[in-house]
């Protein structure tokens, strides 16, 4: 399920930079780089679109962290609350593209805003299952264990997951339409919402067992 939440992250960051405007919602890394490239007037990067999205993506974390402790004792029950709340932000997401376009300031801005709350409350929730090697939405560091430890099948996978991700994602902005890659998006967290249920409801409640390394 969190292969298929990265695979989330490369669709919804190919759809911000390439139709949005240069910004990321879901890599912040790049979005404070863009924000300072923007502050040094550098052309074709907007400090009000990256500060939106750093925006919205922070107060997703802060959603995310507090539906965390809400749900504490069920790992599948979270993953599952979550992805429903993602889908329903994409599902906004997608009508306001299909019906209102993405080229236009509000338009713009919006569905930034949106899709930045959506990857903060994705990046929050896993945080809180520890999965190891698995963040859905970082990659730095998880290539730097890749390459320094030799070893890691999660990561690996993660990246190529991710590279997936990003190439459909472009393919179909570039060569479809915005709306048409936000409903895959959409779909994907639909299918790990009902699939985490599905598998949460065949099992007794498990005692919370996250891994407890370093973030």
């Amino acid at each position: 399920m969190l292969l298929l939440l990265t695979v989330v992250t490369g669709l919804v960051d190919a759809v911000s930079y390439l139709a949005l405007g240069h910004v990321f919602v879901a890599n912040m890394t790049g979005n404070v780089v863009f924000l300072g490239f923007a502050l040094a007037g550098a052309a074709g990067f907007s400090a009000t679109a990256s500060l939106t999205a750093l925006g919205a993506f922070l107060a997703g974390a802060l959603a995310g962290g507090r539906l965390s402790e809400r749900l504490p004792g069920h790992r599948g029950r979270l993953l599952v609350v979550s992805a429903a709340v993602q889908a329903v932000l994409l599902a906004l997401g997608t009508a306001l593209a299909a019906l209102a376009g993405h080229t236009g300031e509000p338009a713009r801005y919006a569905l930034t805003g949106l899709l930045g709350f959506a990857m903060g409350l994705q990046n929050a929730v896993v945080r809180s299952l520890k999965v190891p090697d698995l963040t859905t939405t970082v990659l730095t560091m998880t290539l730097t264990g890749l390459a320094a430890d030799l070893a890691g099948v999660r990561r690996f996978a993660s990246a190529v997951w991710m590279f997936g991700g990003a190439v459909l994602g472009a393919a179909l902005v570039l060569n479809a339409d915005v709306p048409i890659a936000l409903a895959l998006a959409l779909a994907l967290l639909v299918a790990v919402a009902v699939l985490t249920h599905r598998a949460s409801a065949a099992l007794p409640a498990p005692a919370w067992t996250g891994w407890d390394g370093g973030s």
